[in-house]
């Protein structure tokens, strides 16, 4: 399976993206440019422009499992880049810069029981790793792979899913950086004919942190689910900008994310003190993409000043014959009347928005099929709660 660059400027759609493995093929973003308009190319260290640290490879380390394989391979591997090209300069930079890449391989027809741990650890501060990370579900293949990012420093990546036919993976994104990490991520997955597709993200850690995901389906009955959850201090910024191309007949996809902030009272726009999140989700039908059935959703609770969410959901439709398909996001504070009954029934009204805000996130996190990631995600909430005050 080999995703299509073919650019036609006759007819273009969100999902008619420029794609290149050469950076020089891509302009320096400017911050007025609509892809890069959220986020502060000054905290980017460089990976935007050029200029920035020491470049090496990633530090990737990946569990065995039977049926599964695992290959570092040159940066030029014809197994690398076979699902989809970057999509902007800084993906391309770190497939330029890459000294090497990642390929794993799980065999068709295998039944992975325990999950596949990839973990990447920053290397540092100023120093900047590249890496571009391959992972192929055989036929009929079923697993689960956790791709954890943790450590400091500046990273950036390429990673890419490929579903063969009948495929079932779940894929579970823990940024868990430390806070001065800085990571942007190009993430491509295509989906084979009834295969199935789980991509979690939490985002708790890290600096600046920007993850794009992009779906494909290359045949009928396609089945494709994103959900995220993150969660902002002060001082960090999030982004999660995602596109999900339905391209041929009778494929499904649900996109649900949900994401808190808390800055410092009094906080101005851009700077340390501030929260910011942003979250872009495209979803494109195109006309032969007849009994297509989609929708997507975006929640954001505020819970101080000095934070700001911004919510961008985007649906293109060409044809008419399609199951459903729809969007929403909301951001606001909390429900007064939630609130109000939990505080009538004796319950502090600090304690009642913790249970809240538990309630909001776990909607996604009892989606994830790893109890002990439900645990540990569940803890990394309960530690940021507790920096709100009464």
């Amino acid at each position: 399976m080999v995703a299509s660059n073919e650019f036609n400027p006759d007819k273009v759609t969100k999902g008619d993206v420029f794609t290149s493995t050469n950076v020089e093929d891509f302009a320096i973003p400017q911050g007025r440019d609509e892809v890069w308009r959220f986020i502060s190319l000054r905290k980017l260290r460089g990976l935007h422009n050029g200029e920035f640290a020491e470049a090496v490879a990633q530090d990737i380390q990946v569990t065995e499992h039977p049926g599964v394989t695992s290959e570092t391979v040159a940066a030029d591997d014809e197994r690398l880049g076979r699902v989809g090209k970057p999509a902007d300069r800084v993906a391309a930079q770190a497939w330029t810069s890459m000294p090497e890449g990642q390929v794993v391989t799980i065999e068709p027809d295998t039944k992975v029981e325990e999950p596949v741990v990839i973990t990447i650890t920053g290397k540092g501060e100023g120093v900047t790793s590249f890496g571009a990370t391959s992972i192929e579900v055989g036929r009929h293949a079923e697993a689960t792979v956790v791709l954890k990012y943790v450590g400091s420093g500046t990273h950036a990546d390429n990673v890419e899913f490929l579903l063969n036919d009948g495929a079932n993976l779940t894929v579970v994104v823990d940024v868990d950086w430390e806070n001065d990490a800085v990571h942007l991520s190009n993430q491509v997955a295509m989906v084979g004919r009834d295969a199935v597709l789980r991509h979690n993200s939490a985002i708790f850690g890290g600096e600046v942190v920007r993850i794009v995901p992009r779906v494909n389906f290359n045949a009928p009955g396609g089945d494709a689910e994103l959900l995220g959850v993150y969660f902002a201090d002060r001082g960090q910024y999030f982004e999660n900008r995602m596109l999900v191309d339905h391209s041929v007949p009778n494929c499904r996809s649900n996109v649900m994310y949900k994401g808190a902030l808390q800055g410092t009272q009094g906080a101005e726009e851009g700077s340390r003190q501030e929260a910011r999140t942003c979250w872009v989700g495209d979803v494109l039908i195109r006309a032969n993409a007849q009994g297509t059935d989609t929708y997507e959703t975006n929640n954001n609770l505020i819970l101080t000043e000095g934070a700001r969410a911004d919510a961008i959901p985007n649906l293109e439709i060409e044809t008419g014959e399609i199951v459903g398909a729809g969007h929403a996001a909301t951001v606001g504070r909390f429900d007064d009347i939630e609130l109000f009954y939990l505080m009538s029934r004796g319950i502090p009204e600090v304690e009642a928005r913790r249970l809240i805000i538990r309630g909001f996130f776990n909607e996604v996190i009892h989606r994830i099929p790893v109890e002990s990631l439900q645990n540990e995600l569940e803890e990394r909430i309960a530690e940021e709660l507790e920096k709100i005050s009464a």
